[in-house]
């Protein structure tokens, strides 16, 4: 049983007959980065907007930070997929003006505001309209949106959304101070090297359930089943073991039999006089996996 920042359980929604979410069920821990991850229309914006208390569900049970969404909203930071900025405004006064949406008063709003434009590099832009800024800035600008009230409970929509390395390496950096600061963060993104960076547990959801969830480093064991990296590369074509070798930039990966023991794999290539270097279970990356699952390409074991 974890400490709970949000609990979802059974949840369903559907729209005109379209089942978006059906009887989904994952628990956010208090303090952790957890990725909430899916293809285009899996369902996880309208699990969002549930959370957010933007839409109702039509069942389950739904719990952020231990109450009903609506009565948790101004304790919630949230970077929606829509971007809403006022773009005729000053940066500066747009975030004035969400801050004191968010019920901060006049002084903290505009206190809040210097500092997290100082921390994004934006400062020297706050005087400037939002539409005379790039895409990217303007991202980080709705980032910024989402942290003014100092949330204990941040959902990041597609935070890297329009950014060049630098600033994906900078928001990433954010986030990671936001999980030391105590925060819990939600991010959903398709960018699934930085999720894997980011995050320790997730959930994968397909066609409105959840296909895949828990901790990322047991996920990605069961998607490796007597897969090896091996070095330096043998040449074990045709080898009953072997189902499959692949090689890719040097690193040779060999994906054995299931009845197959890769400890006594290991003991018939010395014996074959092969110098072996490195011999160590493979990790499927979590791209690799979102692939498997959403195309039904299904890879446990």
């Amino acid at each position: 049983m974890i400490d709970s920042a949000i609990f979802v359980e059974k949840l369903q929604k559907a729209y005109a007959g379209h089942i978006a979410v059906r009887s989904l069920t994952f628990e956010v821990g208090r303090g952790e980065i957890f990725g909430l991850l899916g293809p285009n229309g899996a369902g996880k914006t309208t699990t969002i907007r549930i959370l957010m208390d933007i839409i109702k569900p039509d069942a389950g049970t739904v719990r952020v930070l231990g109450e009903p969404p609506g009565k948790a909203r101004q304790r919630v930071g949230y970077l929606p997929e829509e971007r809403g900025l006022y773009r005729s405004m000053r940066v500066e006064e747009c975030l004035h003006y969400l801050g004191e949406l968010k019920g901060l008063p006049t002084r903290q709003a505009k206190q809040r505001t210097r500092e997290l434009l100082e921390r994004v590099g934006l400062s020297d832009w706050s005087r400037h309209k939002v539409e005379e800024l790039s895409r990217g800035m303007q991202q980080k600008v709705q980032i910024i949106a989402s942290l003014l009230h100092d949330p204990e409970l941040i959902i990041l929509d597609e935070p890297f959304q329009g950014l060049d390395p630098v600033n994906v390496d900078m928001v990433r950096g954010l986030i990671r101070e936001l999980a030391e600061a105590g925060k819990t963060v939600v991010l959903s993104a398709h960018e699934m090297s930085l999720v894997e960076m980011l995050c320790q547990r997730i959930a994968l959801i397909h066609q409105g359930e959840a296909v895949l969830y828990g901790p990322l480093a047991e996920i990605k064991r069961q998607f490796s089943p007597n897969a090896l990296e091996i070095h330096p590369p043998q040449s074990l074509e045709g080898w009953p073991e072997v189902l499959r070798t692949e090689l890719q930039d040097g690193q040779q990966t060999v994906y054995l039999h299931e009845e197959s023991d890769p400890r006594a794999f290991l003991q018939k290539m010395l014996k074959e006089g092969m110098v072996v270097e490195q011999f160590k279970a493979a990790s499927a990356s979590l791209d690799q996996i979102f692939v498997a699952v959403v195309t039904g390409k299904n890879g446990r074991s």
